[in-house]
């Protein structure tokens, strides 16, 4: 398995190349993630992601694994992994109410709701139940909502073609009928894999199947893990859509 630090930071770079996330090190980012070495300023680095540290932490502490970024937990939360089942809904409230209650305010019973409808600690919560986009379409406001939505969850998907730093990947659409969020029908995105010369993937080629993070691959992944990834979404968007107050925005 690749190493923990190394697969935190292709998960890592997307939205930090977006300037959404982390310390002000996507150029650096990129070149460990491009010349698969990893150290300790790269496991620096990753303390500086503020959204995804802490389940880190979590899903290690509650494994008895020492390392935040040892390469079972990173795959845990990007991923998903049996880590993620030993993780009781009260260890996963009290990690959300002690982080992020203070930013989320008076709808935390939201969060507690998805909780309790077996929540995992996986990046889909957070996207989903944590973050206020699923509020704001709650409220009557749907495109830009959905796209983000879209965009900042993992996701797997199929590349069905390649040109110089860009692909076309056939994924399974995030969609809303009014009242819930569900994985669509197979729909074409086109991503970034390589920028500046530099790519997280050696070679990418039609057939292959990638994880997404906004708009660029991360890695090349096997088909068992794609079907992984999707269970772990269809249960945290199972969760999440039991809800109904309106998620707060998050300062």
């Amino acid at each position: 398995m690749t190493a923990g630090p190394l697969l935190f930071a292709r998960y890592a770079y997307p939205p930090n190349s977006l300037g959404y996330c982390g310390a002000d090190e996507t150029r650096t980012l990129l070149e460990y993630g491009a010349a698969h070495a990893s150290d300790g300023g790269l496991a620096e680095l990753a303390r500086t992601f503020e959204g995804a540290w802490p389940y880190l932490t979590l899903i290690a502490a509650v494994n008895e694994i020492e390392d935040p970024l040892d390469s079972r937990v990173v795959e845990a939360y990007w991923i998903g992994n049996d880590l993620l089942g030993r993780v009781r809904p009260g260890d996963l409230s009290r990690h959300v109410e002690e982080r992020f209650r203070g930013r989320i305010g008076r709808t935390w019973t939201a969060v507690l709701d998805a909780v309790s409808a077996r929540a995992i600690p996986h990046h889909t919560f957070h996207v989903f139940g944590v973050y206020p986009w699923l509020g704001l379409m709650r409220t009557g406001v749907i495109e830009q909502p959905l796209h983000v939505l879209d965009q900042c969850r993992t996701t797997a998907g199929i590349v069905a073609s390649v040109d110089d730093g860009h692909a076309r990947v056939l994924v399974r659409s995030l969609d809303w009928d009014g009242r819930r969020l569900s994985l669509g029908e197979w729909a074409p995105r086109d991503v970034r894999w390589r920028d500046d010369g530099l790519s997280l993937v050696p070679e990418l080629h039609s057939g292959d199947w990638v994880s997404l993070h906004w708009d660029f691959v991360c890695e090349r992944i096997t088909p068992s893990t794609a079907r992984r990834l999707e269970r772990v979404t269809q249960r945290v968007l199972a969760a999440v859509n039991t809800t109904t107050s309106p998620a707060a925005a998050l300062a």
